[in-house]
C-alpha cells in the first residue's frame, strides 16, 4: 500500500505514550501544511482506536475523522482531516 499522506505511527505504544505522540505529530503535520493524515493504531484490543477516536473528536487542529477504508488500513488506521489554515 502507498499513500503520499503523512502517517503518525502509534502501534506498540501504551496509551500515554500514544496520546503524546499524536498531539505533538497532529501539531507537525499542520505546521507542514498537510490537510490530511493517517493515524496507524494496529487493530489488536481495539484501545488503542478508542482513545485516538477520543483525542480526534476534541483535538482543536482536528475538523473530521473517519476509519480507513480497506486499501487505507482498515480497521487499523483512522483518517484525520485536519483544519484549514
Amino acid at each position: 500500500m502507498f499513500s503520499s499522506e503523512p502517517e503518525i505511527m502509534l502501534r506498540r505504544l501504551s496509551v500515554e505514550e500514544a496520546l503524546i505522540k499524536l498531539d505533538k505529530s497532529l501539531y507537525d503535520v499542520y505546521v507542514s501544511g498537510a490537510h490530511t493524515v493517517r493515524v496507524v493504531h494496529g487493530k489488536g484490543t481495539g484501545t488503542l482506536r478508542l482513545v485516538v477516536s477520543r483525542e480526534l473528536s476534541r483535538h482543536p487542529l482536528v475538523e473530521s475523522f473517519r476509519p480507513a477504508d480497506p486499501w487505507e488500513g482498515g480497521a487499523g488506521v483512522t483518517v484525520a482531516q485536519l483544519i484549514s489554515k
